[in-house]
């Protein structure tokens, strides 16, 4: 497997970890990344990030958030002699609960880079401040977001 395939299995990791509300697992995707966040705050380490979708994140009864994390149209540039890659990506979050008929509830971009250590490959940032539309999230987020 080469390491485009690699990395896209970690954005689709990250998804899929955030839809199942398995909070911690997701924290540890980036347990060594810088995450900037909306209004230009970083976070660094999984344990800030963990408290950051433990504040944020609606968990339903069900133990999920109710949602699917639909990522597409990524971009991979992979240095192999250096260890590193960018990639950019957009992403659509859908939800349906018992109050929201299903639907696109935001849009927006991830713009990540990564770096190769032990020959596995990891987020080293994220860029989580690009949210480009915004629908009804009373039933995501615990915090309103403008």
């Amino acid at each position: 497997m080469g390491p485009e395939t690699h990395i896209t299995n970690l954005l689709y990791r990250y998804a899929e970890l955030m839809d199942a509300g398995e909070l911690e697992a997701v924290a540890a995707l980036f347990e060594k990344a810088r995450v900037k966040m909306a209004g230009g705050r970083e976070v660094e380490g999984s344990a800030p990030m963990l408290d950051q979708w433990r504040a944020f994140v609606r968990i339903h009864p069900c133990g999920t958030p109710r949602t699917k994390h639909v990522i597409t149209n990524a971009i991979v540039e992979v240095d192999e002699a250096a260890g590193t890659a960018t990639c950019r990506s957009y992403y659509t979050v859908i939800q349906q609960t018992p109050d929201l008929p299903l639907q696109a509830i935001c849009a927006g971009r991830y713009h990540d880079s990564f770096v190769c250590e032990g020959g596995a490959w990891r987020f080293a940032t994220r860029d989580y401040s690009l949210l480009d539309c915004i629908g009804d999230l009373s039933q995501h987020l615990l915090l309103p977001v403008s």
